[in-house]
């Protein structure tokens, strides 16, 4: 149940990137900044749950990762629109992560001990799953500043850890 709803998460963000795609051929860059800074944001704030609600070391350890590096990249993130005088641009795939994350965070705070620790972690490995391909095939490419597509690049290879390491997790809570 969990992982359909974080695949549906991570299809607004495909979907709706391609909506923006459609409508301007390519998203543009400050709105690909606020899409990423958003699913980073969104992912801080569902680690710091399962910090708060699981006891499985693992798992927190895990959790306690999502925290530290996606707060490390939505930093580089903010120093560089701020450097490049851009503002993020708010849009309709930001927003549609940001309900369906509420939506999702909703459902995981009714869950406890091993029920909350298995639906938390194969959330993770859906999101990243879908984050990475939409990092791969719209924002990446759509990007045009370079420094704004090294720094997708450099988190895409960050979060393609994450992914690995949300499946080990995973396979060690079965």
């Amino acid at each position: 149940m969990t992982t359909r709803l974080h695949m549906a998460l991570a299809a607004a963000l495909i979907l709706g990137t391609a909506g923006a795609a459609a409508a301007a051929d390519k998203p543009t860059d400050p709105q690909i900044a606020h899409i990423a800074y958003t699913a980073g944001a969104l992912d801080v704030d569902m680690a710091k749950l399962a910090i708060s609600k699981s006891k499985n070391k693992d798992v927190v350890d895990f959790a306690n990762g999502m925290v530290r590096d996606h707060e490390a990249v939505n930093v580089q993130a903010l120093d560089l629109v701020k450097k490049l005088k851009v503002t993020p641009e708010d849009n309709a795939t930001s927003k549609a992560l940001s309900e369906a994350s509420a939506a999702e965070k909703a459902k995981l705070e009714k869950l406890d001990g091993a029920a909350f620790d298995k639906a938390y972690v194969a959330n993770e490995v859906a999101y990243h799953k879908q984050v990475n391909g939409a990092l791969e095939t719209v924002l990446i490419p759509s990007a045009k500043n370079a420094e704004l597509k090294s720094l997708l690049e450099t988190g895409l290879k960050l979060f393609q850890g994450h992914e690995q390491h949300a499946e080990m997790v995973a396979a060690g809570l079965k």
